[in-house]
């Protein structure tokens, strides 16, 4: 989860830092932050985009970190994520559909609906709180 923090650092969206590391074996196969899509402006230099009180300029960090594994030929089917905030509806329908079998979350963001899915799909979803970053 310490390399989740320091992965969200890089995120380009002020409003929320996130980062995601997918691990198999303790071996990290991707990760991902919070950020526009690939040679797109960011929020931090431009703005937010809003929709309905949320940015939508970004791609969720977990997301990235399944594109980024799917860009470089890297299977992560039974892996884990570490999440720095669990995942929306949205990302967790991805991580579902891309095989990753447990997802490790620190703080709680937004939609309860992921809890029955995990069970009903049999992912273990685990809160670990996060302790502050040592520099």
């Amino acid at each position: 989860m310490r390399i989740a923090q320091q992965v969200a650092t890089r995120s380009t969206c002020n409003r929320k830092h996130i980062g995601a590391v997918i691990v198999r074996d303790k071996t990290i196969l991707s990760t991902g932050y919070n950020g526009s899509i690939r040679g797109l402006a960011h929020c931090d230099d431009l703005g937010h985009m809003m929709e309905n009180g949320h940015c939508v300029r970004t791609v969720h960090a977990e997301a990235n970190a399944i594109a980024q594994a799917a860009k470089n030929g890297v299977n992560v089917n039974q892996s884990e994520i570490y999440i720095t905030a669990s995942p929306c509806w949205t990302c967790f329908k991805l991580v579902a559909n891309a095989g990753i079998i447990k997802v490790v979350y620190g703080e709680f963001y937004r939609d309860e609906r992921i809890f029955e899915a995990a069970k009903q799909a049999d992912i273990q979803l685990k809160h670990l709180e996060l302790k502050p970053e040592i520099i």
